[in-house]
């Protein structure tokens, strides 16, 4: 999840509701006209489009168009208990998403749990990506103390409501920011799909290591984190990018959320990248 410092909708940024044969999906959208390449932006757990729409003017600026979307069951994306959400399926969406917005491969770029789901869409809708960009994420599960707390989670998904379970993880957190952007983290956390949000932590539990067969897929890949990230071990994370033929690119001035917390040094990072392609 990231905290995002203003709610503006930068000038040029459209905010559509984007139609694909699997479905609606809320989305944040810039196309500048000399765009030659399109990104698309996967938000990670509990996270949302938002999460993205400071970098999207950076990106458009370096002429590159971008979608950043509420994945299945995120915020203002519906989901019901029926939906499928397991990686496959939210790689399927991702796959789906890009088609329907940009004519040909695009750049996908998953942060955090979002990663996972970029995981599966490399291997799974190869030939939808020009490349892909892992952003604080990891190979798979989160491990350690993370799924003790992760597992407790589930189990509290079923005993009580988005409202009550918002509340008690904001005391613990002891999250500090502004009325509107509080008022808004707790609006899109209660907006989630239950059945999404409980998938998605049990995906950060369980979830198989599968760099391996991403690497196979020979898609160019960027690996990222904010220098005081906190998710994935560091090292875990430059192994990945090993594996993947690369090395970690490290943010300055960021931790778990650079696309929030210096979304200007991951643009450039980001556009470095794409165009040594």
């Amino acid at each position: 999840m990231s905290t995002p410092a203003s709610l503006a909708v930068p000038e040029g940024v459209e905010v559509p509701t984007i139609e694909t044969g699997r479905g609606s999906f809320a989305a944040h959208l810039i196309r500048p006209p000399e765009a030659t390449a399109h990104v698309l932006l996967l938000p990670g757990w509990t996270g949302s489009k938002e999460d993205f729409t400071q970098l999207l003017p950076h990106l458009a600026s370096a002429g590159f168009a971008a979608t950043s979307v509420d994945q299945r069951g995120q915020h203002e994306t519906p989901g019901t208990a029926d939906d499928d959400y397991s990686l496959s399926g939210l790689a399927a969406d991702a796959a789906e998403i890009a088609a329907t917005v940009w004519d040909g491969p695009s750049h996908l770029l998953g942060h955090s749990f979002g990663g996972l789901v970029t995981q599966s869409a490399a291997i799974e809708h190869s030939a939808a990506w020009r490349s892909i960009a892992l952003l604080c994420s990891g190979p798979g599960a989160l491990g350690g103390l993370s799924t003790v707390g992760l597992t407790r989670l589930v189990d509290l998904i079923d005993q009580m409501s988005l409202k009550d379970l918002h509340r008690h993880r904001d005391a613990l957190a002891g999250t500090r920011t502004t009325p509107e952007i509080a008022a808004f983290l707790e609006r899109r956390f209660t907006s989630n799909a239950p059945a999404s949000f409980r998938a998605m932590t049990q995906h950060l539990i369980d979830a198989p290591t599968r760099v391996w067969e991403v690497a196979r897929t020979g898609l160019p890949a960027w690996v990222g984190r904010g220098v005081a990230d906190d998710a994935w071990p560091h090292a875990v994370q430059a192994d990945m990018a090993t594996q993947l033929g690369t090395e970690v690119v490290v943010l300055p001035r960021s931790a778990h959320s650079p696309n929030v917390e210096n979304p200007a040094a991951l643009a450039a990072s980001l556009t470095a990248f794409y165009r040594d392609l």
